[in-house]
């Protein structure tokens, strides 16, 4: 049954930061929860939560309503905290007790994880001596030691390079394998587009866009081309009244009003024997569609 948004607002003192929205998340996966800053997502997490109080609507989580108390959940804010002067072990043992994990338990957790996020050397370091991306990944194990059923992580991927980008995809999509809910907010969409099949995009508190991602692109029309070829080929793509987004090397990326435009640039480019390395019509990606529903 998993989460269900029904229908929630929340004011502070006369400003409206979440409007009446509904979403919900039927089963195990990543769903993302998008929207520019101040667009309702962190109140939303934390009503979700049982954090703070909804002003109106329903949460529920299997068919009950959300309390701290019969929701088991992990919860990795934007706001990065961690204790500098602690060390990291003894941080992490004081998390996964509040969460009601036993001593040993915790402990073979610690070490579990330390081991997959590659942070064993610094478990008996005081924070402050590890960097952001090590903090990061710390606070990541805070939310996740105590195997939660919903997770909700804010921004995961912020701070981190790319090997420790790719150590925390794999934890993810391990999570989702073992049938965890997850909700994803961020602001790198190309991650949102790796991983999330449904999402809801908030604007002002107000649901502007909501559904599954593949349908939702779907129902654009195509908007670029990928081109890679052996030559230059920019005069043959101006003389089609066409705009080059981006160009290396004998790669573009070029703007098409429609997909006709696009097939007579490709039969130009054969009729003139020059070699098509990739010819690729591509639809909006999910940062255009962002732009579009709340670049205002």
């Amino acid at each position: 049954m998993g989460l269900k948004l029904q229908n929630v607002s929340k004011n502070f003192v006369g400003k409206i930061a979440v409007d009446d929205i509904s979403f919900e998340l039927e089963k195990p996966g990543v769903f993302g929860l998008l929207g520019t800053n101040c667009a309702g997502k962190t109140t939303t997490i934390r009503m979700l939560l049982g954090i703070i109080k909804k002003d109106k609507g329903e949460i529920t989580w299997n068919g009950k309503a959300v309390e701290r108390k019969n929701v088991n959940f992990g919860y990795l804010p934007e706001e990065r905290g961690v204790y500098p002067k602690v060390k990291i072990f003894d941080q992490l043992m004081y998390f996964a007790e509040l969460k009601g994990m036993k001593r040993k338990d915790a402990q073979d957790a610690i070490e579990k994880w330390a081991k997959v996020l590659k942070v064993e050397e610094y478990l008996y370091m005081p924070a402050e001596k590890l960097s952001k991306g090590n903090q990061q990944k710390i606070q990541f194990m805070t939310a996740i030691i105590h195997d939660p059923e919903l997770i909700v992580l804010d921004e995961p991927f912020s701070g981190l390079d790319p090997v420790n980008s790719e150590i925390l995809k794999n934890i993810i999509i391990d999570l989702v394998k073992n049938g965890k809910y997850i909700i994803m907010s961020s602001h790198q969409m190309a991650s949102i587009e790796e991983f999330c099949s449904d999402i809801v995009i908030l604007n002002k508190g107000k649901t502007v866009l909501k559904g599954n991602l593949k349908e939702i692109k779907e129902s654009y029309k195509a908007n670029r081309v990928l081109l890679s070829t052996d030559i230059n080929v920019e005069k043959d793509i101006k003389d089609l009244q066409m705009e080059i987004e981006f160009t290396k090397n004998n790669e573009y990326i070029i703007k098409i009003q429609d997909e006709e435009s696009a097939h007579q640039l490709l039969k130009n480019l054969i009729q003139k024997n020059v070699v098509v390395n990739k010819f690729e019509i591509q639809k909006p990606t999910l940062n255009d569609i962002f732009i579009e529903k709340v670049g205002d």
